[in-house]
């Protein structure tokens, strides 16, 4: 039996599968609020048959957004948007569903990638920014203005908010984002974390507000749907956030009943040099892995039935995560379980697309 469609529990949440469609920003949000856009994207990805689709990095607050455009759960009127979108994506697929909540921090007020990504001044329609000290992302930025008390608190229950608004909107589960460059990432980082209180210096200060924060959005959402988080391995940088204090935060995470770790890397520092390459990040899952016993999710180039099935049947992770590849073959899992043996669930308005040669492809189909 393929192990990667084989089922895996996540506390009382049971995937199907162990495919998992990463977050990925769609920057086609307006206010904040999904859009027809949303419905397009997620419905089609709804179909792939994967066991999880995580929702774009959606931001807990106005300022935390990467984008103007980027997607927000802040509000009535953004929860209500969501539930729109959410509402037909259920319709028609069993599909389980997370989301990514996000703050970008100085990353934040930035042009869509589109349109070059640049940061965004804010005399020309940006916005300003915050950060765990008043150290821009890159030389060009405006500095961020370092949060103070008041500002860790109305991040911290914006965390809160958001995680509340995704429990009624039957989200089963949720992913604290405190990777890539982003402002939980910034406190963890020795690069981007400057501060001489509580919150800086040793890495058990860096940590403080990241676990503050996972831990208000563990007891704000449902005990009974995992809470999960992503972090970066390492900045790819010398003297930055690396593996050594990946396995430390991981340990404390899991502590504060963190369902799984999403382990991705850099993000923090324009000066990375990343080595690229096939699978070039499942090695951190695999450490964090075999020293936590957390279920980890492998993400970063990989994008073969077989390289997945590999790093599951081996023990390197316990899922993998898509997202380049999930857009480019909307039906990767398909494909997949075709070449792996398996079945994958599909709308019975599919059914009979399934080639000759792969007649039980498709779950319950019955074709007269």
């Amino acid at each position: 039996m393929s192990t990667l469609f084989s089922p895996i529990a996540l506390g009382s949440l049971t995937l199907k599968n162990r495919i998992v469609i990463a977050p990925m920003c769609q920057y086609s949000a307006e206010e904040g609020e999904a859009t027809a856009w949303h419905m397009m994207h997620l419905g089609h990805l709804a179909l792939s048959g994967a066991g999880l689709m995580i929702l774009e990095a959606t931001a807990v607050e106005p300022e935390g957004r990467i984008s103007a455009q980027d997607l927000g759960l802040w509000s009535d009127r953004t929860e209500t948007a969501l539930a729109q979108v959410l509402q037909a994506v259920r319709k028609h697929s069993p599909i389980r569903i997370g989301i990514q909540l996000s703050h970008a921090g100085r990353k934040a007020s930035v042009h869509v990638p589109w349109q070059g990504g640049h940061s965004i001044p804010a005399a020309e329609g940006g916005w300003r920014t915050c950060a765990p000290s008043p150290l821009p992302h890159a030389e060009q930025d405006d500095t961020p203005q370092e949060l103070d008390a008041a500002g860790l608190k109305r991040i911290r229950d914006g965390f809160v908010s958001a995680a509340q608004r995704a429990a009624r909107l039957g989200i089963d589960a949720v992913e604290v984002h405190a990777a890539h460059g982003y402002l939980l990432h910034q406190f963890l980082s020795p690069l981007s974390n400057r501060r001489n209180d509580a919150y800086g210096g040793s890495l058990e200060n860096r940590m403080r507000f990241p676990l503050e924060v996972f831990d208000a959005v563990r007891a704000a959402f449902p005990a009974d749907r995992p809470v999960g988080i992503r972090v970066s391995a390492t900045d790819w940088v010398e003297g930055g956030w690396d593996l050594e204090q990946t396995v430390a935060f991981a340990h404390e995470v899991k502590k504060r009943g963190a369902a799984f770790i999403d382990v991705s890397s850099g993000g923090v520092s324009p000066h990375q040099k990343i080595a690229l390459g096939p699978g070039y990040q499942v090695h951190f899952a695999e450490r964090i892995k075999a020293e936590t016993g957390i279920p980890t999710i492998a993400v970063g180039l990989i994008t073969e039935a077989e390289q997945a099935e590999e790093i599951l049947a081996s023990g390197r992770a316990d899922m993998v995560a898509l997202a380049r590849a999930m857009l480019y073959d909307p039906r990767w899992p398909w494909h997949a379980a075709a070449k792996l043996g398996a079945q994958v669930d599909a709308p019975p308005q599919y059914w009979r697309s399934q080639p000759r040669e792969f007649k039980d492809l498709f779950a319950g189909a019955k074709l007269g």
